[in-house]
C-alpha cells in the first residue's frame, strides 16, 4: 500500500517500500489525497487535521494501562468533536472502538 511520510527531520524514505516524504503543507497534502488518509501513530498530524476539521473518523486501539501524563487525543483546549461509536471489539488485551462525527 502507498504510504506518505510526514516529517520534520526526514529526507529520504527509501528504508520503507512504497512510501514518499509528503512534500509542501500537510493541510494541503491531505486535502489533495484521492484515497482515505490514515494516520497512525503521530498526534501532531492528528492535531493538525482536527484543527482544520478533516477528521471523518477516529479507530482508536487502547491498551488497559494507566500512566496519568502525557499528551492527549483530544485536548480541552482544542475543537469539540461530537462522535458516535459505530463498532468495538477486542483485539488481543486491546479494545479498537471506532467513532465518526455525529449528525
Amino acid at each position: 500500500m502507498p504510504k506518505l511520510v510526514a516529517s520534520r527531520t526526514l529526507t529520504d524514505t527509501s528504508a520503507w517500500a512504497n512510501s514518499r516524504l509528503l512534500e509542501g503543507d500537510l493541510v494541503d497534502a491531505v486535502k489533495r489525497e484521492q484515497r482515505d488518509v490514515i494516520v497512525t501513530g503521530s498526534l501532531s498530524v492528528v492535531h493538525r487535521l482536527m484543527a482544520e476539521d478533516l477528521v471523518d473518523e477516529y479507530r482508536l486501539l487502547t491498551f488497559p494501562t494507566v500512566l496519568g501524563t502525557g499528551r492527549r487525543l483530544f485536548p480541552a483546549e482544542g475543537p469539540h468533536a461530537d462522535l458516535e461509536c459505530r463498532s468495538v471489539r477486542q483485539i488481543g488485551a486491546a479494545v479498537l472502538g471506532t467513532y465518526r462525527r455525529a449528525g
